[in-house]
């Protein structure tokens, strides 16, 4: 399995960017603690202020990107909740397939939908992706890029833990250890 014909992550000297889903990330199915909930047209969300000081720490070693099916109502009804300035977002709905996108067996394409859109978006960034729902297939094709992606896969009944954010501060100085020292990501 590869990637394409998309830039590789990790061969731009760049800040990494920290790819955020929303439902079953920070807005957990199941949640225990202190989470509210919003009503935002017919939907409730669940959200805890916890999340919201945890991105904006890593927001000092990532540049913050929506990868939702939210997209730019994120921003809207989201962010705000989280105290989070708006930030931009993988455009998943009206993503149009490249020819040289990482190959996707049929049966996947539904589950593996954000794959190319957001390596296309991160233009050979070195990246994390925060999502409940990420494939095997997904998995084996970052596989050989493990230096410049991180994918963390989050239980959507809990949503994001301090486990999480502590592995994506660890990734990152990882990553800037590997920078100083002009190795690549």
């Amino acid at each position: 399995m590869h990637l394409g014909n998309v830039p590789r992550p990790g061969t731009r000297e760049a800040r990494p960017v920290l790819y955020l889903d929303v439902d079953g990330v920070l807005n957990p199915e199941a949640p225990t603690g202190r989470f509210t909930e919003h009503t935002v047209g017919r939907l409730t969300v669940r959200i805890v202020a916890d999340h919201g000081a945890w991105l904006r720490d890593l927001s000092t070693h990532y540049d913050l990107v929506w990868a939702t099916t939210w997209e730019e109502h994120a921003n809207q009804y989201i962010g705000p909740l989280l105290g989070l300035p708006p930030l931009p977002h993988v455009a998943f709905s009206t993503y149009t397939p490249h020819p040289g996108d990482p190959h996707t067996p049929l049966l996947q394409i539904p589950r593996m939908r954000k794959w190319a859109p957001i390596l296309r978006h991160a233009d050979g960034r070195p990246f994390a992706w925060l999502d409940d729902v990420i494939p095997w297939t997904i998995r084996r094709q970052a596989l050989p890029h493990r230096r410049a992606i991180r994918l963390i896969r989050v239980e959507p009944a809990q949503g994001l833990t301090r486990r999480h954010v502590n592995s994506l501060d660890r990734w990152a100085a990882h990553l800037s250890r590997r920078t100083r020292r002009g190795a690549p990501p």
